[in-house]
């Protein structure tokens, strides 16, 4: 989506004025762009979010997207979070990381018991909460009202910026027979110890830090079965019935994160295709958009960046079409949508380095965006939900007739 697009929610939401909420997030999104750009290197430098920034995102609404109404929320459909972590991406993927990984932990939370809800919205609607999802990370045990739970978890994205943090871990019984179970903790960060851990190439903005807890206890009404967001009622039915609530959360998982992929190679793109009008080859003083390589990888990678996000819109509309429908999508399709997720982000990386190597010595100089998008598009590609050796294993043992790998699915 080229910055003169407009993204169209072609199913605005449950709500009747939702056409009107989503226009005017995309319009405060896009006013944000210029400003955001123009923060990229201190966000680097800082390894998290200015404040300015975070107070920017909160003043536009757009971490509370997915957030139920009754809070105050915009409720908006889960292809929102796309669109604007898309739009986000032309400026800073790092922005639009941490934008999405936390809007989309106020959508979860709408899946919990009513009392962790209110617990955490209570007192504070616009409170943000991290989260790790590596459920090995974490050793959790039953106790009496609730479990005792432990580990170490790494890339808890925006952390630093949260009151609260969602952990993923592993239920142990001491009856070998009761088997183990996938459970999502919600913690308030005076249980969990951040470490300055977040050093990297790419994403560097994103403060995607270690988290320890020792031994915290967290109450039943704290917690949720992942068995319970696989798609239809959750625990927080009762209080948000929106469909949006009843989407099977780990099989969309790649997309809360694909538009930024998708606007951080948009910008590579359109940045390419600006220097590319304008610019004369050093060596024979050519113009470079004279060149028929210039004109192919401009088509190729075009090409694959609308196929991307055509992909990636498609499959979160027809998730909530199938959640208006109270149809509870099978493996086949939960499958196939982390294939297609892993798939339409591969797409967006090939496409951001291409161009990167098609623009010769220009794309070394830190000061450029260039090495930026380069770095951040690599770094995006790197998340467990975008490998698709994984996503398309799992994707064929299914089509095969073999059961799913995938226990979260």
């Amino acid at each position: 989506m080229a910055l003169g697009q407009e993204p169209r929610m072609t199913q605005p939401t449950g709500r009747q004025d939702g056409g009107e909420v989503y226009a005017a997030m995309i319009a405060k999104t896009r006013a944000l762009l210029p400003r955001l750009g123009e923060r990229a290197a201190r966000t680097e430098e800082l390894r998290r979010l200015p404040p300015e920034t975070e107070k920017d995102l909160h003043d536009a609404g757009l971490f509370r997207m997915l957030q139920p109404a009754r809070i105050g929320g915009a409720e908006l459909d889960y292809v929102a979070l796309v669109d604007c972590a898309e739009l986000l991406g032309h400026a800073d993927a790092s922005v639009a990381w941490n934008l999405a990984n936390l809007a989309s932990h106020h959508w979860m939370l709408g899946m919990f018991e009513q009392k962790a809800q209110d617990l955490v919205w209570g007192s504070d609607p616009d409170a943000l909460i991290a989260s790790s999802f590596i459920f090995p990370a974490g050793r959790a045990t039953r106790v009496a009202g609730g479990y005792r739970l432990h580990g170490s978890w790494p890339f808890s994205s925006g952390v630093a910026s949260c009151e609260w943090n969602m952990l993923a871990s592993v239920v142990y019984s001491e009856d070998e027979a009761d088997g183990i179970e996938y459970r999502i903790f919600l913690l308030p960060k005076g249980d969990y110890t951040v470490l300055d851990t977040w050093n990297v190439a790419g994403l560097r903005g994103t403060g995607s830090c270690d988290v320890e807890v020792r031994d915290a206890f967290v109450a039943d009404y704290m917690t949720v079965a992942v068995g319970d967001l696989s798609g239809g009622p959750t625990p927080g039915s009762k209080v948000n019935p929106n469909p949006l609530y009843a989407l099977p959360v780990f099989s969309l998982f790649p997309y809360v994160l694909s538009g930024v992929a998708l606007g951080n190679a948009q910008a590579c793109l359109d940045d390419y295709t600006e220097v590319a009008r304008h610019r004369i080859s050093t060596y024979n003083r050519a113009k470079l958009s004279d060149f028929q390589s210039t004109q192919i990888k401009i088509a190729e990678a075009s090409a694959k960046i609308d196929a991307a996000r055509l992909i990636m819109r498609s499959a979160c509309l027809d998730a909530m079409t199938d959640a208006r429908r109270g149809h509870i999508p099978d493996m086949a399709t939960k499958t196939r949508y982390r294939r297609d997720g892993s798939f339409s982000v591969n797409l967006c990386t090939d496409s951001v380095s291409m161009l990167f190597a098609a623009s010769g010595a220009r794309g070394l100089f830190t000061s450029g965006m260039l090495q930026r998008q380069f770095r951040d598009a690599h770094a995006i590609n790197s998340h467990l939900a975008f490998n698709f050796d994984a996503a398309g294993t799992n994707y064929g043992r299914v089509a095969l007739g073999l059961p799913s790998e995938n226990l979260t699915l």
